[in-house]
């Protein structure tokens, strides 16, 4: 301004200038304090799992103690006659579970393969959320769709075919009746398809995209890279979601006791009717008493143990094989 000096301009500018903001001190939790809440959540994680460990043991204790270890291997279950076998349901358990497995591993890891590299931009959101809409699904509504619109068909169509091409292995002996282990394992497949899918994909999706590239500079196909590169890096997650996807089918109840056939003895054929665990529990639970009750949590502390034995089994690959990642290359 005319007549105005520079000493004025830097006073009146100062003066003019509003006073800085006061922002309060935000408080946040002292490090002790967010530490030691998350030991107390660990230790009531860790307090709740042995508290159920040793309410199952100790139901299942009488069983054991009146009908020794031996019952878990008899091939007879009749509480009328004081008989418990628990080796037809161990069966019936561990071969619905690998139907399910053996199509799921192919199909579930050939999914998220193409959710993650193969379809285009526009489908992958479509396409993924109508697989993993599956898992919205209730078990008991895929027990009931396997029974009244599966059974049939398996009977009629799929089970014959199987037969007439597959019948020298031995393995679809029997009469077609539909409900049996291979009617089980399909609808576990079709359940545990969304676990294997969405995680597989997860995995698969944050691959490193430079050694992506770097394959595709290299001179590599597609399939190439899919196989050498790409698979090999998210293995280790991928034995993950196998694990997962594992032990949901062996503990699946509802869907599994309406399609299985619940025969309480040995299938000797896939066709067969056959029992699980599972099923056995559900189905006997709710009008035992004494022997035949303890025998059922028995039963429960069995699968405990074959859960425990295929997730030993799981972090043993995955620790076997997550070092040998960095040294796989196109031209192994």
């Amino acid at each position: 301004m005319p007549g105005t000096t520079g000493r004025d301009i830097a006073t009146v500018t100062t003066v003019d200038l509003p006073p800085p903001a006061r922002t309060g001190r935000r408080r946040s939790l002292p490090d002790n304090g967010y530490k030691g809440m998350l030991v107390v959540v660990a230790l009531l994680v860790a307090a709740l799992a042995i508290w159920f460990l040793i309410a199952i043991v100790i139901q299942a204790k009488p069983a054991f103690s009146t009908l020794g270890v031996g019952w878990i291997f008899g091939k007879t279950w009749n509480p009328s006659h004081g008989q418990y076998g628990l080796l037809p349901f161990i069966l019936g358990t561990i071969e619905s579970t690998a139907i399910a497995v053996a199509l799921a591993f192919p199909v579930g890891l050939g999914t998220a393969v193409a959710l993650a590299y193969l379809v285009p931009d526009r489908l992958r959101p479509v396409l993924s959320t109508m697989v993993e809409l599956l898992a919205a699904v209730p078990s008991v509504v895929y027990g009931l769709w396997g029974l009244i619109v599966l059974a049939p068909v398996f009977a009629s169509t799929v089970e014959p075919f199987l037969t007439s091409v597959l019948g020298w292995t031995g393995l679809f002996d029997g009469p077609n009746r539909g409900v049996g282990l291979l009617l089980a394992g399909v609808i576990l497949f079709i359940m545990i398809l969304p676990t294997m899918v969405a995680i597989s994909r997860d995995v698969l999706a944050v691959v490193p995209y430079e050694q992506v590239e770097g394959a595709m500079a290299l001179g590599a196909t597609r399939w190439q890279v899919l196989r050498k590169v790409v698979l090999p890096a998210a293995r280790t997650g991928i034995l993950g979601a196998f694990t997962l996807a594992t032990g949901r089918a062996l503990g699946e109840t509802v869907a599994v006791a309406l399609v299985i056939g619940n025969s309480p003895y040995i299938a000797h054929s896939i066709k067969s009717p056959a029992a699980t665990i599972p099923s056995l529990i559900v189905n006997n639970f709710g009008e035992s008493t004494g022997t035949e009750l303890s025998a059922l949590f028995g039963a429960g502390l069995v699968l405990l143990v074959i859960g425990i034995l295929v997730n030993s089994a799981a972090r043993w690959l995955v620790w076997s094989t997550g070092n040998d990642s960095a040294g796989v290359g196109i031209g192994r």
